[in-house]
């Protein structure tokens, strides 16, 4: 019995000490003060597109730098919402830490083709379809498109050329510009060889460079990558080549 009552006396002290050190360590300081900004990319692959400073000094201009002032004060939806209209930021979450700290958590736009069109614009188009503005700080590797490019045009078919090229390590590497011809016919310029890529309406396209990546390996490898100067897979199941004179 005396057994029984020191045993649930330990029990009941053990569980007073649980609820006492939960609570302490949940419990939040007063006048706690941000330290510090942390930045993580979410997308690492082309981080660098956006910087610490960057998000620093746009936070600064606006008048809500973080820094110094009581945590409990800073509104973490203001921050979102200010930092979401930098052209490169396509979602961000900002939240506090125990430490102090601010995190603040960025998916980037990212950039998948240049446009140059003859009509004067010039923007950047990203892996979601929409543009981005010219002067947007850009350090990835693009494809340029030229030519007659309406912008309805290079939102909804270039724009799915252009995710291709993004996931096609082979196609990504190769392709170094893409011209749009009147009636929307497309013309390619390859990084590695001296001949254009002809593959006339985008319809099929995926299909149409692979027809032009085995004769790449069956062909040109053979006879050498300068002989044609355009190489044609605008119809089905064929290759048209033009001799270089």
């Amino acid at each position: 019995m005396i057994k029984r009552i020191l045993l649930s006396i330990v029990l009941l002290l053990i569980l007073a000490y649980l609820v006492v050190a939960i609570t302490a360590f949940n419990r939040k300081p007063a006048g706690r003060v941000c330290r510090d900004v942390e930045l993580v990319i979410k997308d690492t692959v082309y981080a660098g597109f956006i910087t610490k400073k960057e998000v620093a000094a746009m936070l600064e201009k606006k008048g809500i730098s973080p820094i110094g002032k009581n945590l409990d004060r800073i509104r973490t939806k203001t921050l979102e919402q200010v930092l979401s209209k930098h052209p490169l930021i396509d979602e961000v979450e900002c939240y506090k830490t125990p430490s102090g700290k601010l995190c603040i958590e960025v998916t980037q736009r990212i950039p998948i083709l240049r446009i140059m069109s003859a009509n004067g614009e010039n923007y950047y188009l990203d892996n979601k379809g929409t543009v981005m503005p010219p002067d947007a700080k850009c350090v990835a590797h693009l494809a340029i498109v030229t030519g007659n490019v309406e912008k309805s045009f290079a939102m909804r078919d270039l724009y799915k050329f252009g995710v291709f090229l993004q996931k096609n390590s082979f196609w990504d590497a190769q392709i170094e510009q893409i011209h749009v011809l009147p009636g929307r016919n497309i013309e390619l310029v390859p990084r590695v060889g001296d001949h254009i890529i002809y593959l006339g309406r985008l319809d099929d396209f995926e299909r149409k460079l692979k027809r032009v990546k085995t004769f790449y390996e069956k062909g040109l490898n053979k006879v050498g990558w300068n002989k044609y100067s355009r190489i044609s897979v605008e119809f089905g199941n064929q290759i048209i080549c033009t001799k270089r004179e």
